[in-house]
């Protein structure tokens, strides 16, 4: 069974810096692009990151660039974000994603979470002004 467990959300006052955790088990994943996407009270979910499958290739959403950082470890099948410098509009539940990298990775394309095959049950990040 294929399984995507986030951790690390929790509440944090603005300036402040969370990591999000995603665990992947049930499959391989070293051959996947990760994504986070993140959904707050009264809108859609939106793209936040992802990285290709071997680490050396990321996208963020513009909201995002220069504050958040995605990353991963393929020997331990996990995905991390680090959110720097957070601000109350990026309260959200925010969920890991996985799908299959297949052929030339490309930014713009595993932006849409229509890509990705594998979702997370999402972790709560709040953040007070």
């Amino acid at each position: 069974q294929v399984q995507l467990v986030e951790s690390g959300g929790g509440s944090v006052q603005a300036g402040g810096s969370l990591r999000l955790s995603c665990a992947a088990s049930g499959r391989t994943f070293s051959n996947d692009v990760m994504g986070w996407f993140r959904q707050a009270p009264g809108k859609e979910r939106e793209f936040v990151a992802h990285i290709n499958w071997s680490g050396g290739s990321t996208y963020y959403a513009d909201s995002v660039k220069g504050r958040f950082t995605i990353s991963r470890d393929n020997a331990k099948a996990m995905v991390f974000l680090q959110m720097n410098s957070l601000n109350p509009e990026d309260t959200a539940v925010y969920y890991c994603a996985a799908v299959f990298q297949r052929g030339y990775w490309s930014g713009t394309y595993y932006s849409q979470q229509s890509r990705y095959d594998y979702w997370g049950q999402g972790t709560q990040v709040t953040v007070s002004s």
